[in-house]
């Protein structure tokens, strides 16, 4: 461990050096960030990829004022400095935490409401590739469409890692998800996560839906599709139902059934995690390690399938996370994360 008397003066990241492909992420030398008040400073042991890394990095998504201008949203380390007023999180403890930027880095400052304690006996290359996927659906599914017991939850992108999340916190909190995917493999993984079932989407998504359900149709719907899915998603849905739309990969416009969504009672939100305030991803923080957090400490937990890059090969990461074959996280490992 580190201690905050020999911190480096510089410590290696991967900046976006011209935006657009894959390419334009460079490894360099990179000012060691100092914590502010009310932030921890985490030497990082691994940092998941996420689709909101690939926006930033075509020049599409900006960090909110304030924040690192490195991508990365989501890491797992150790604490190694406190700021002022910053004492929730001790010295040397193993966490992981949702960043406002900068995870791609061997050293990230974090406000410390947004840092969570790592489940015991998890490695750092695991641990990352929870805390950006696990805010996303705790923020929108549980805290804002608000997932029930006894509710059927149709979630797409089944075997990625927002829809991985999507199954298995709808199944800690006694819903039953519903798996769309592109694959036998990838709908043996969602099943293996707790799906009780899985529609191919080259298939009637709503007809088979219907069918699954007796014909009620599902209570939430997790979207990270858009485009024509929308339509789709409103025909699969029960009255009353909430569809939850978390991002737009084959289109940011569509027809949508108007009248059958005021003939149901339904309700569509759209949300982005990132520009949130530090204290409503602290309220959905404490969410997470009051309702989700205790399910991971069982041994019969299943842990998300994850492909690991070295940090420098941040490019080759998002080559594969753009070819939309993988299954589960990308997650990109630190020296030190390697030496665990």
């Amino acid at each position: 461990m580190t201690s905050p008397n020999d911190l480096p003066a510089t410590m290696r990241a991967v900046t976006i050096a011209t935006p657009g492909g894959p390419d334009g992420l460079l490894p360099v030398d990179y000012p060691l960030p100092l914590p502010k008040a009310g932030e921890v400073l985490i030497r990082v042991g691994a940092a998941g990829v996420n689709g909101p890394d690939l926006a930033q990095r075509r020049g599409q998504y900006d960090p909110p004022p304030g924040a690192s201008p490195l991508p990365g949203l989501e890491v797992a380390g150790i604490v190694v400095a406190q700021g002022e007023n910053a004492a929730k999180h001790a010295i040397g403890a193993r966490v992981m935490a949702l960043t406002n930027g900068g995870g791609y880095a061997e050293y990230v400052a974090v406000p410390e409401g947004q840092v969570l304690p790592m489940p015991v006996g998890w490695r750092f290359t695991e641990a990352a590739a929870l805390p950006e996927t696990w805010f996303t659906i705790t923020q929108t599914l549980v805290m804002r469409a608000g997932v029930e017991p006894g509710m059927s939850v149709l979630v797409h992108g089944a075997s990625g890692g927002i829809g991985g999340a999507a199954i298995q916190i709808a199944g800690i909190l006694g819903a039953k998800a519903i798996g769309v995917v592109s694959s036998r493999e990838k709908a043996a993984y969602a099943k293996k996560l707790g799906a009780f079932a899985t529609v191919d989407r080259s298939a009637d998504i709503a007809t088979e839906v219907l069918a699954l359900t007796g014909g009620k149709g599902v209570d939430r719907i997790v979207d990270l599709i858009g485009g024509e899915m929308a339509a789709v998603n409103v025909e699969a849905s029960a009255r009353f139902g909430h569809i939850v739309l978390i991002a737009t990969l084959d289109g940011g416009t569509a027809p949508v059934p108007l009248r059958q969504i005021m003939a149901k009672n339904l309700t569509l939100s759209g949300s982005t995690l990132r520009p949130q305030t530090s204290a409503t991803k602290a309220d959905i923080a404490a969410r997470i390690a009051h309702d989700l957090l205790p399910a991971l400490q069982s041994p019969d937990w299943i842990k998300p399938e994850i492909a690991v890059f070295p940090l420098e090969a941040a490019a080759e990461a998002h080559r594969a996370m753009e070819g939309r074959s993988h299954i589960g996280k990308l997650v990109l490992q630190t020296r030190f994360g390697a030496a665990e």
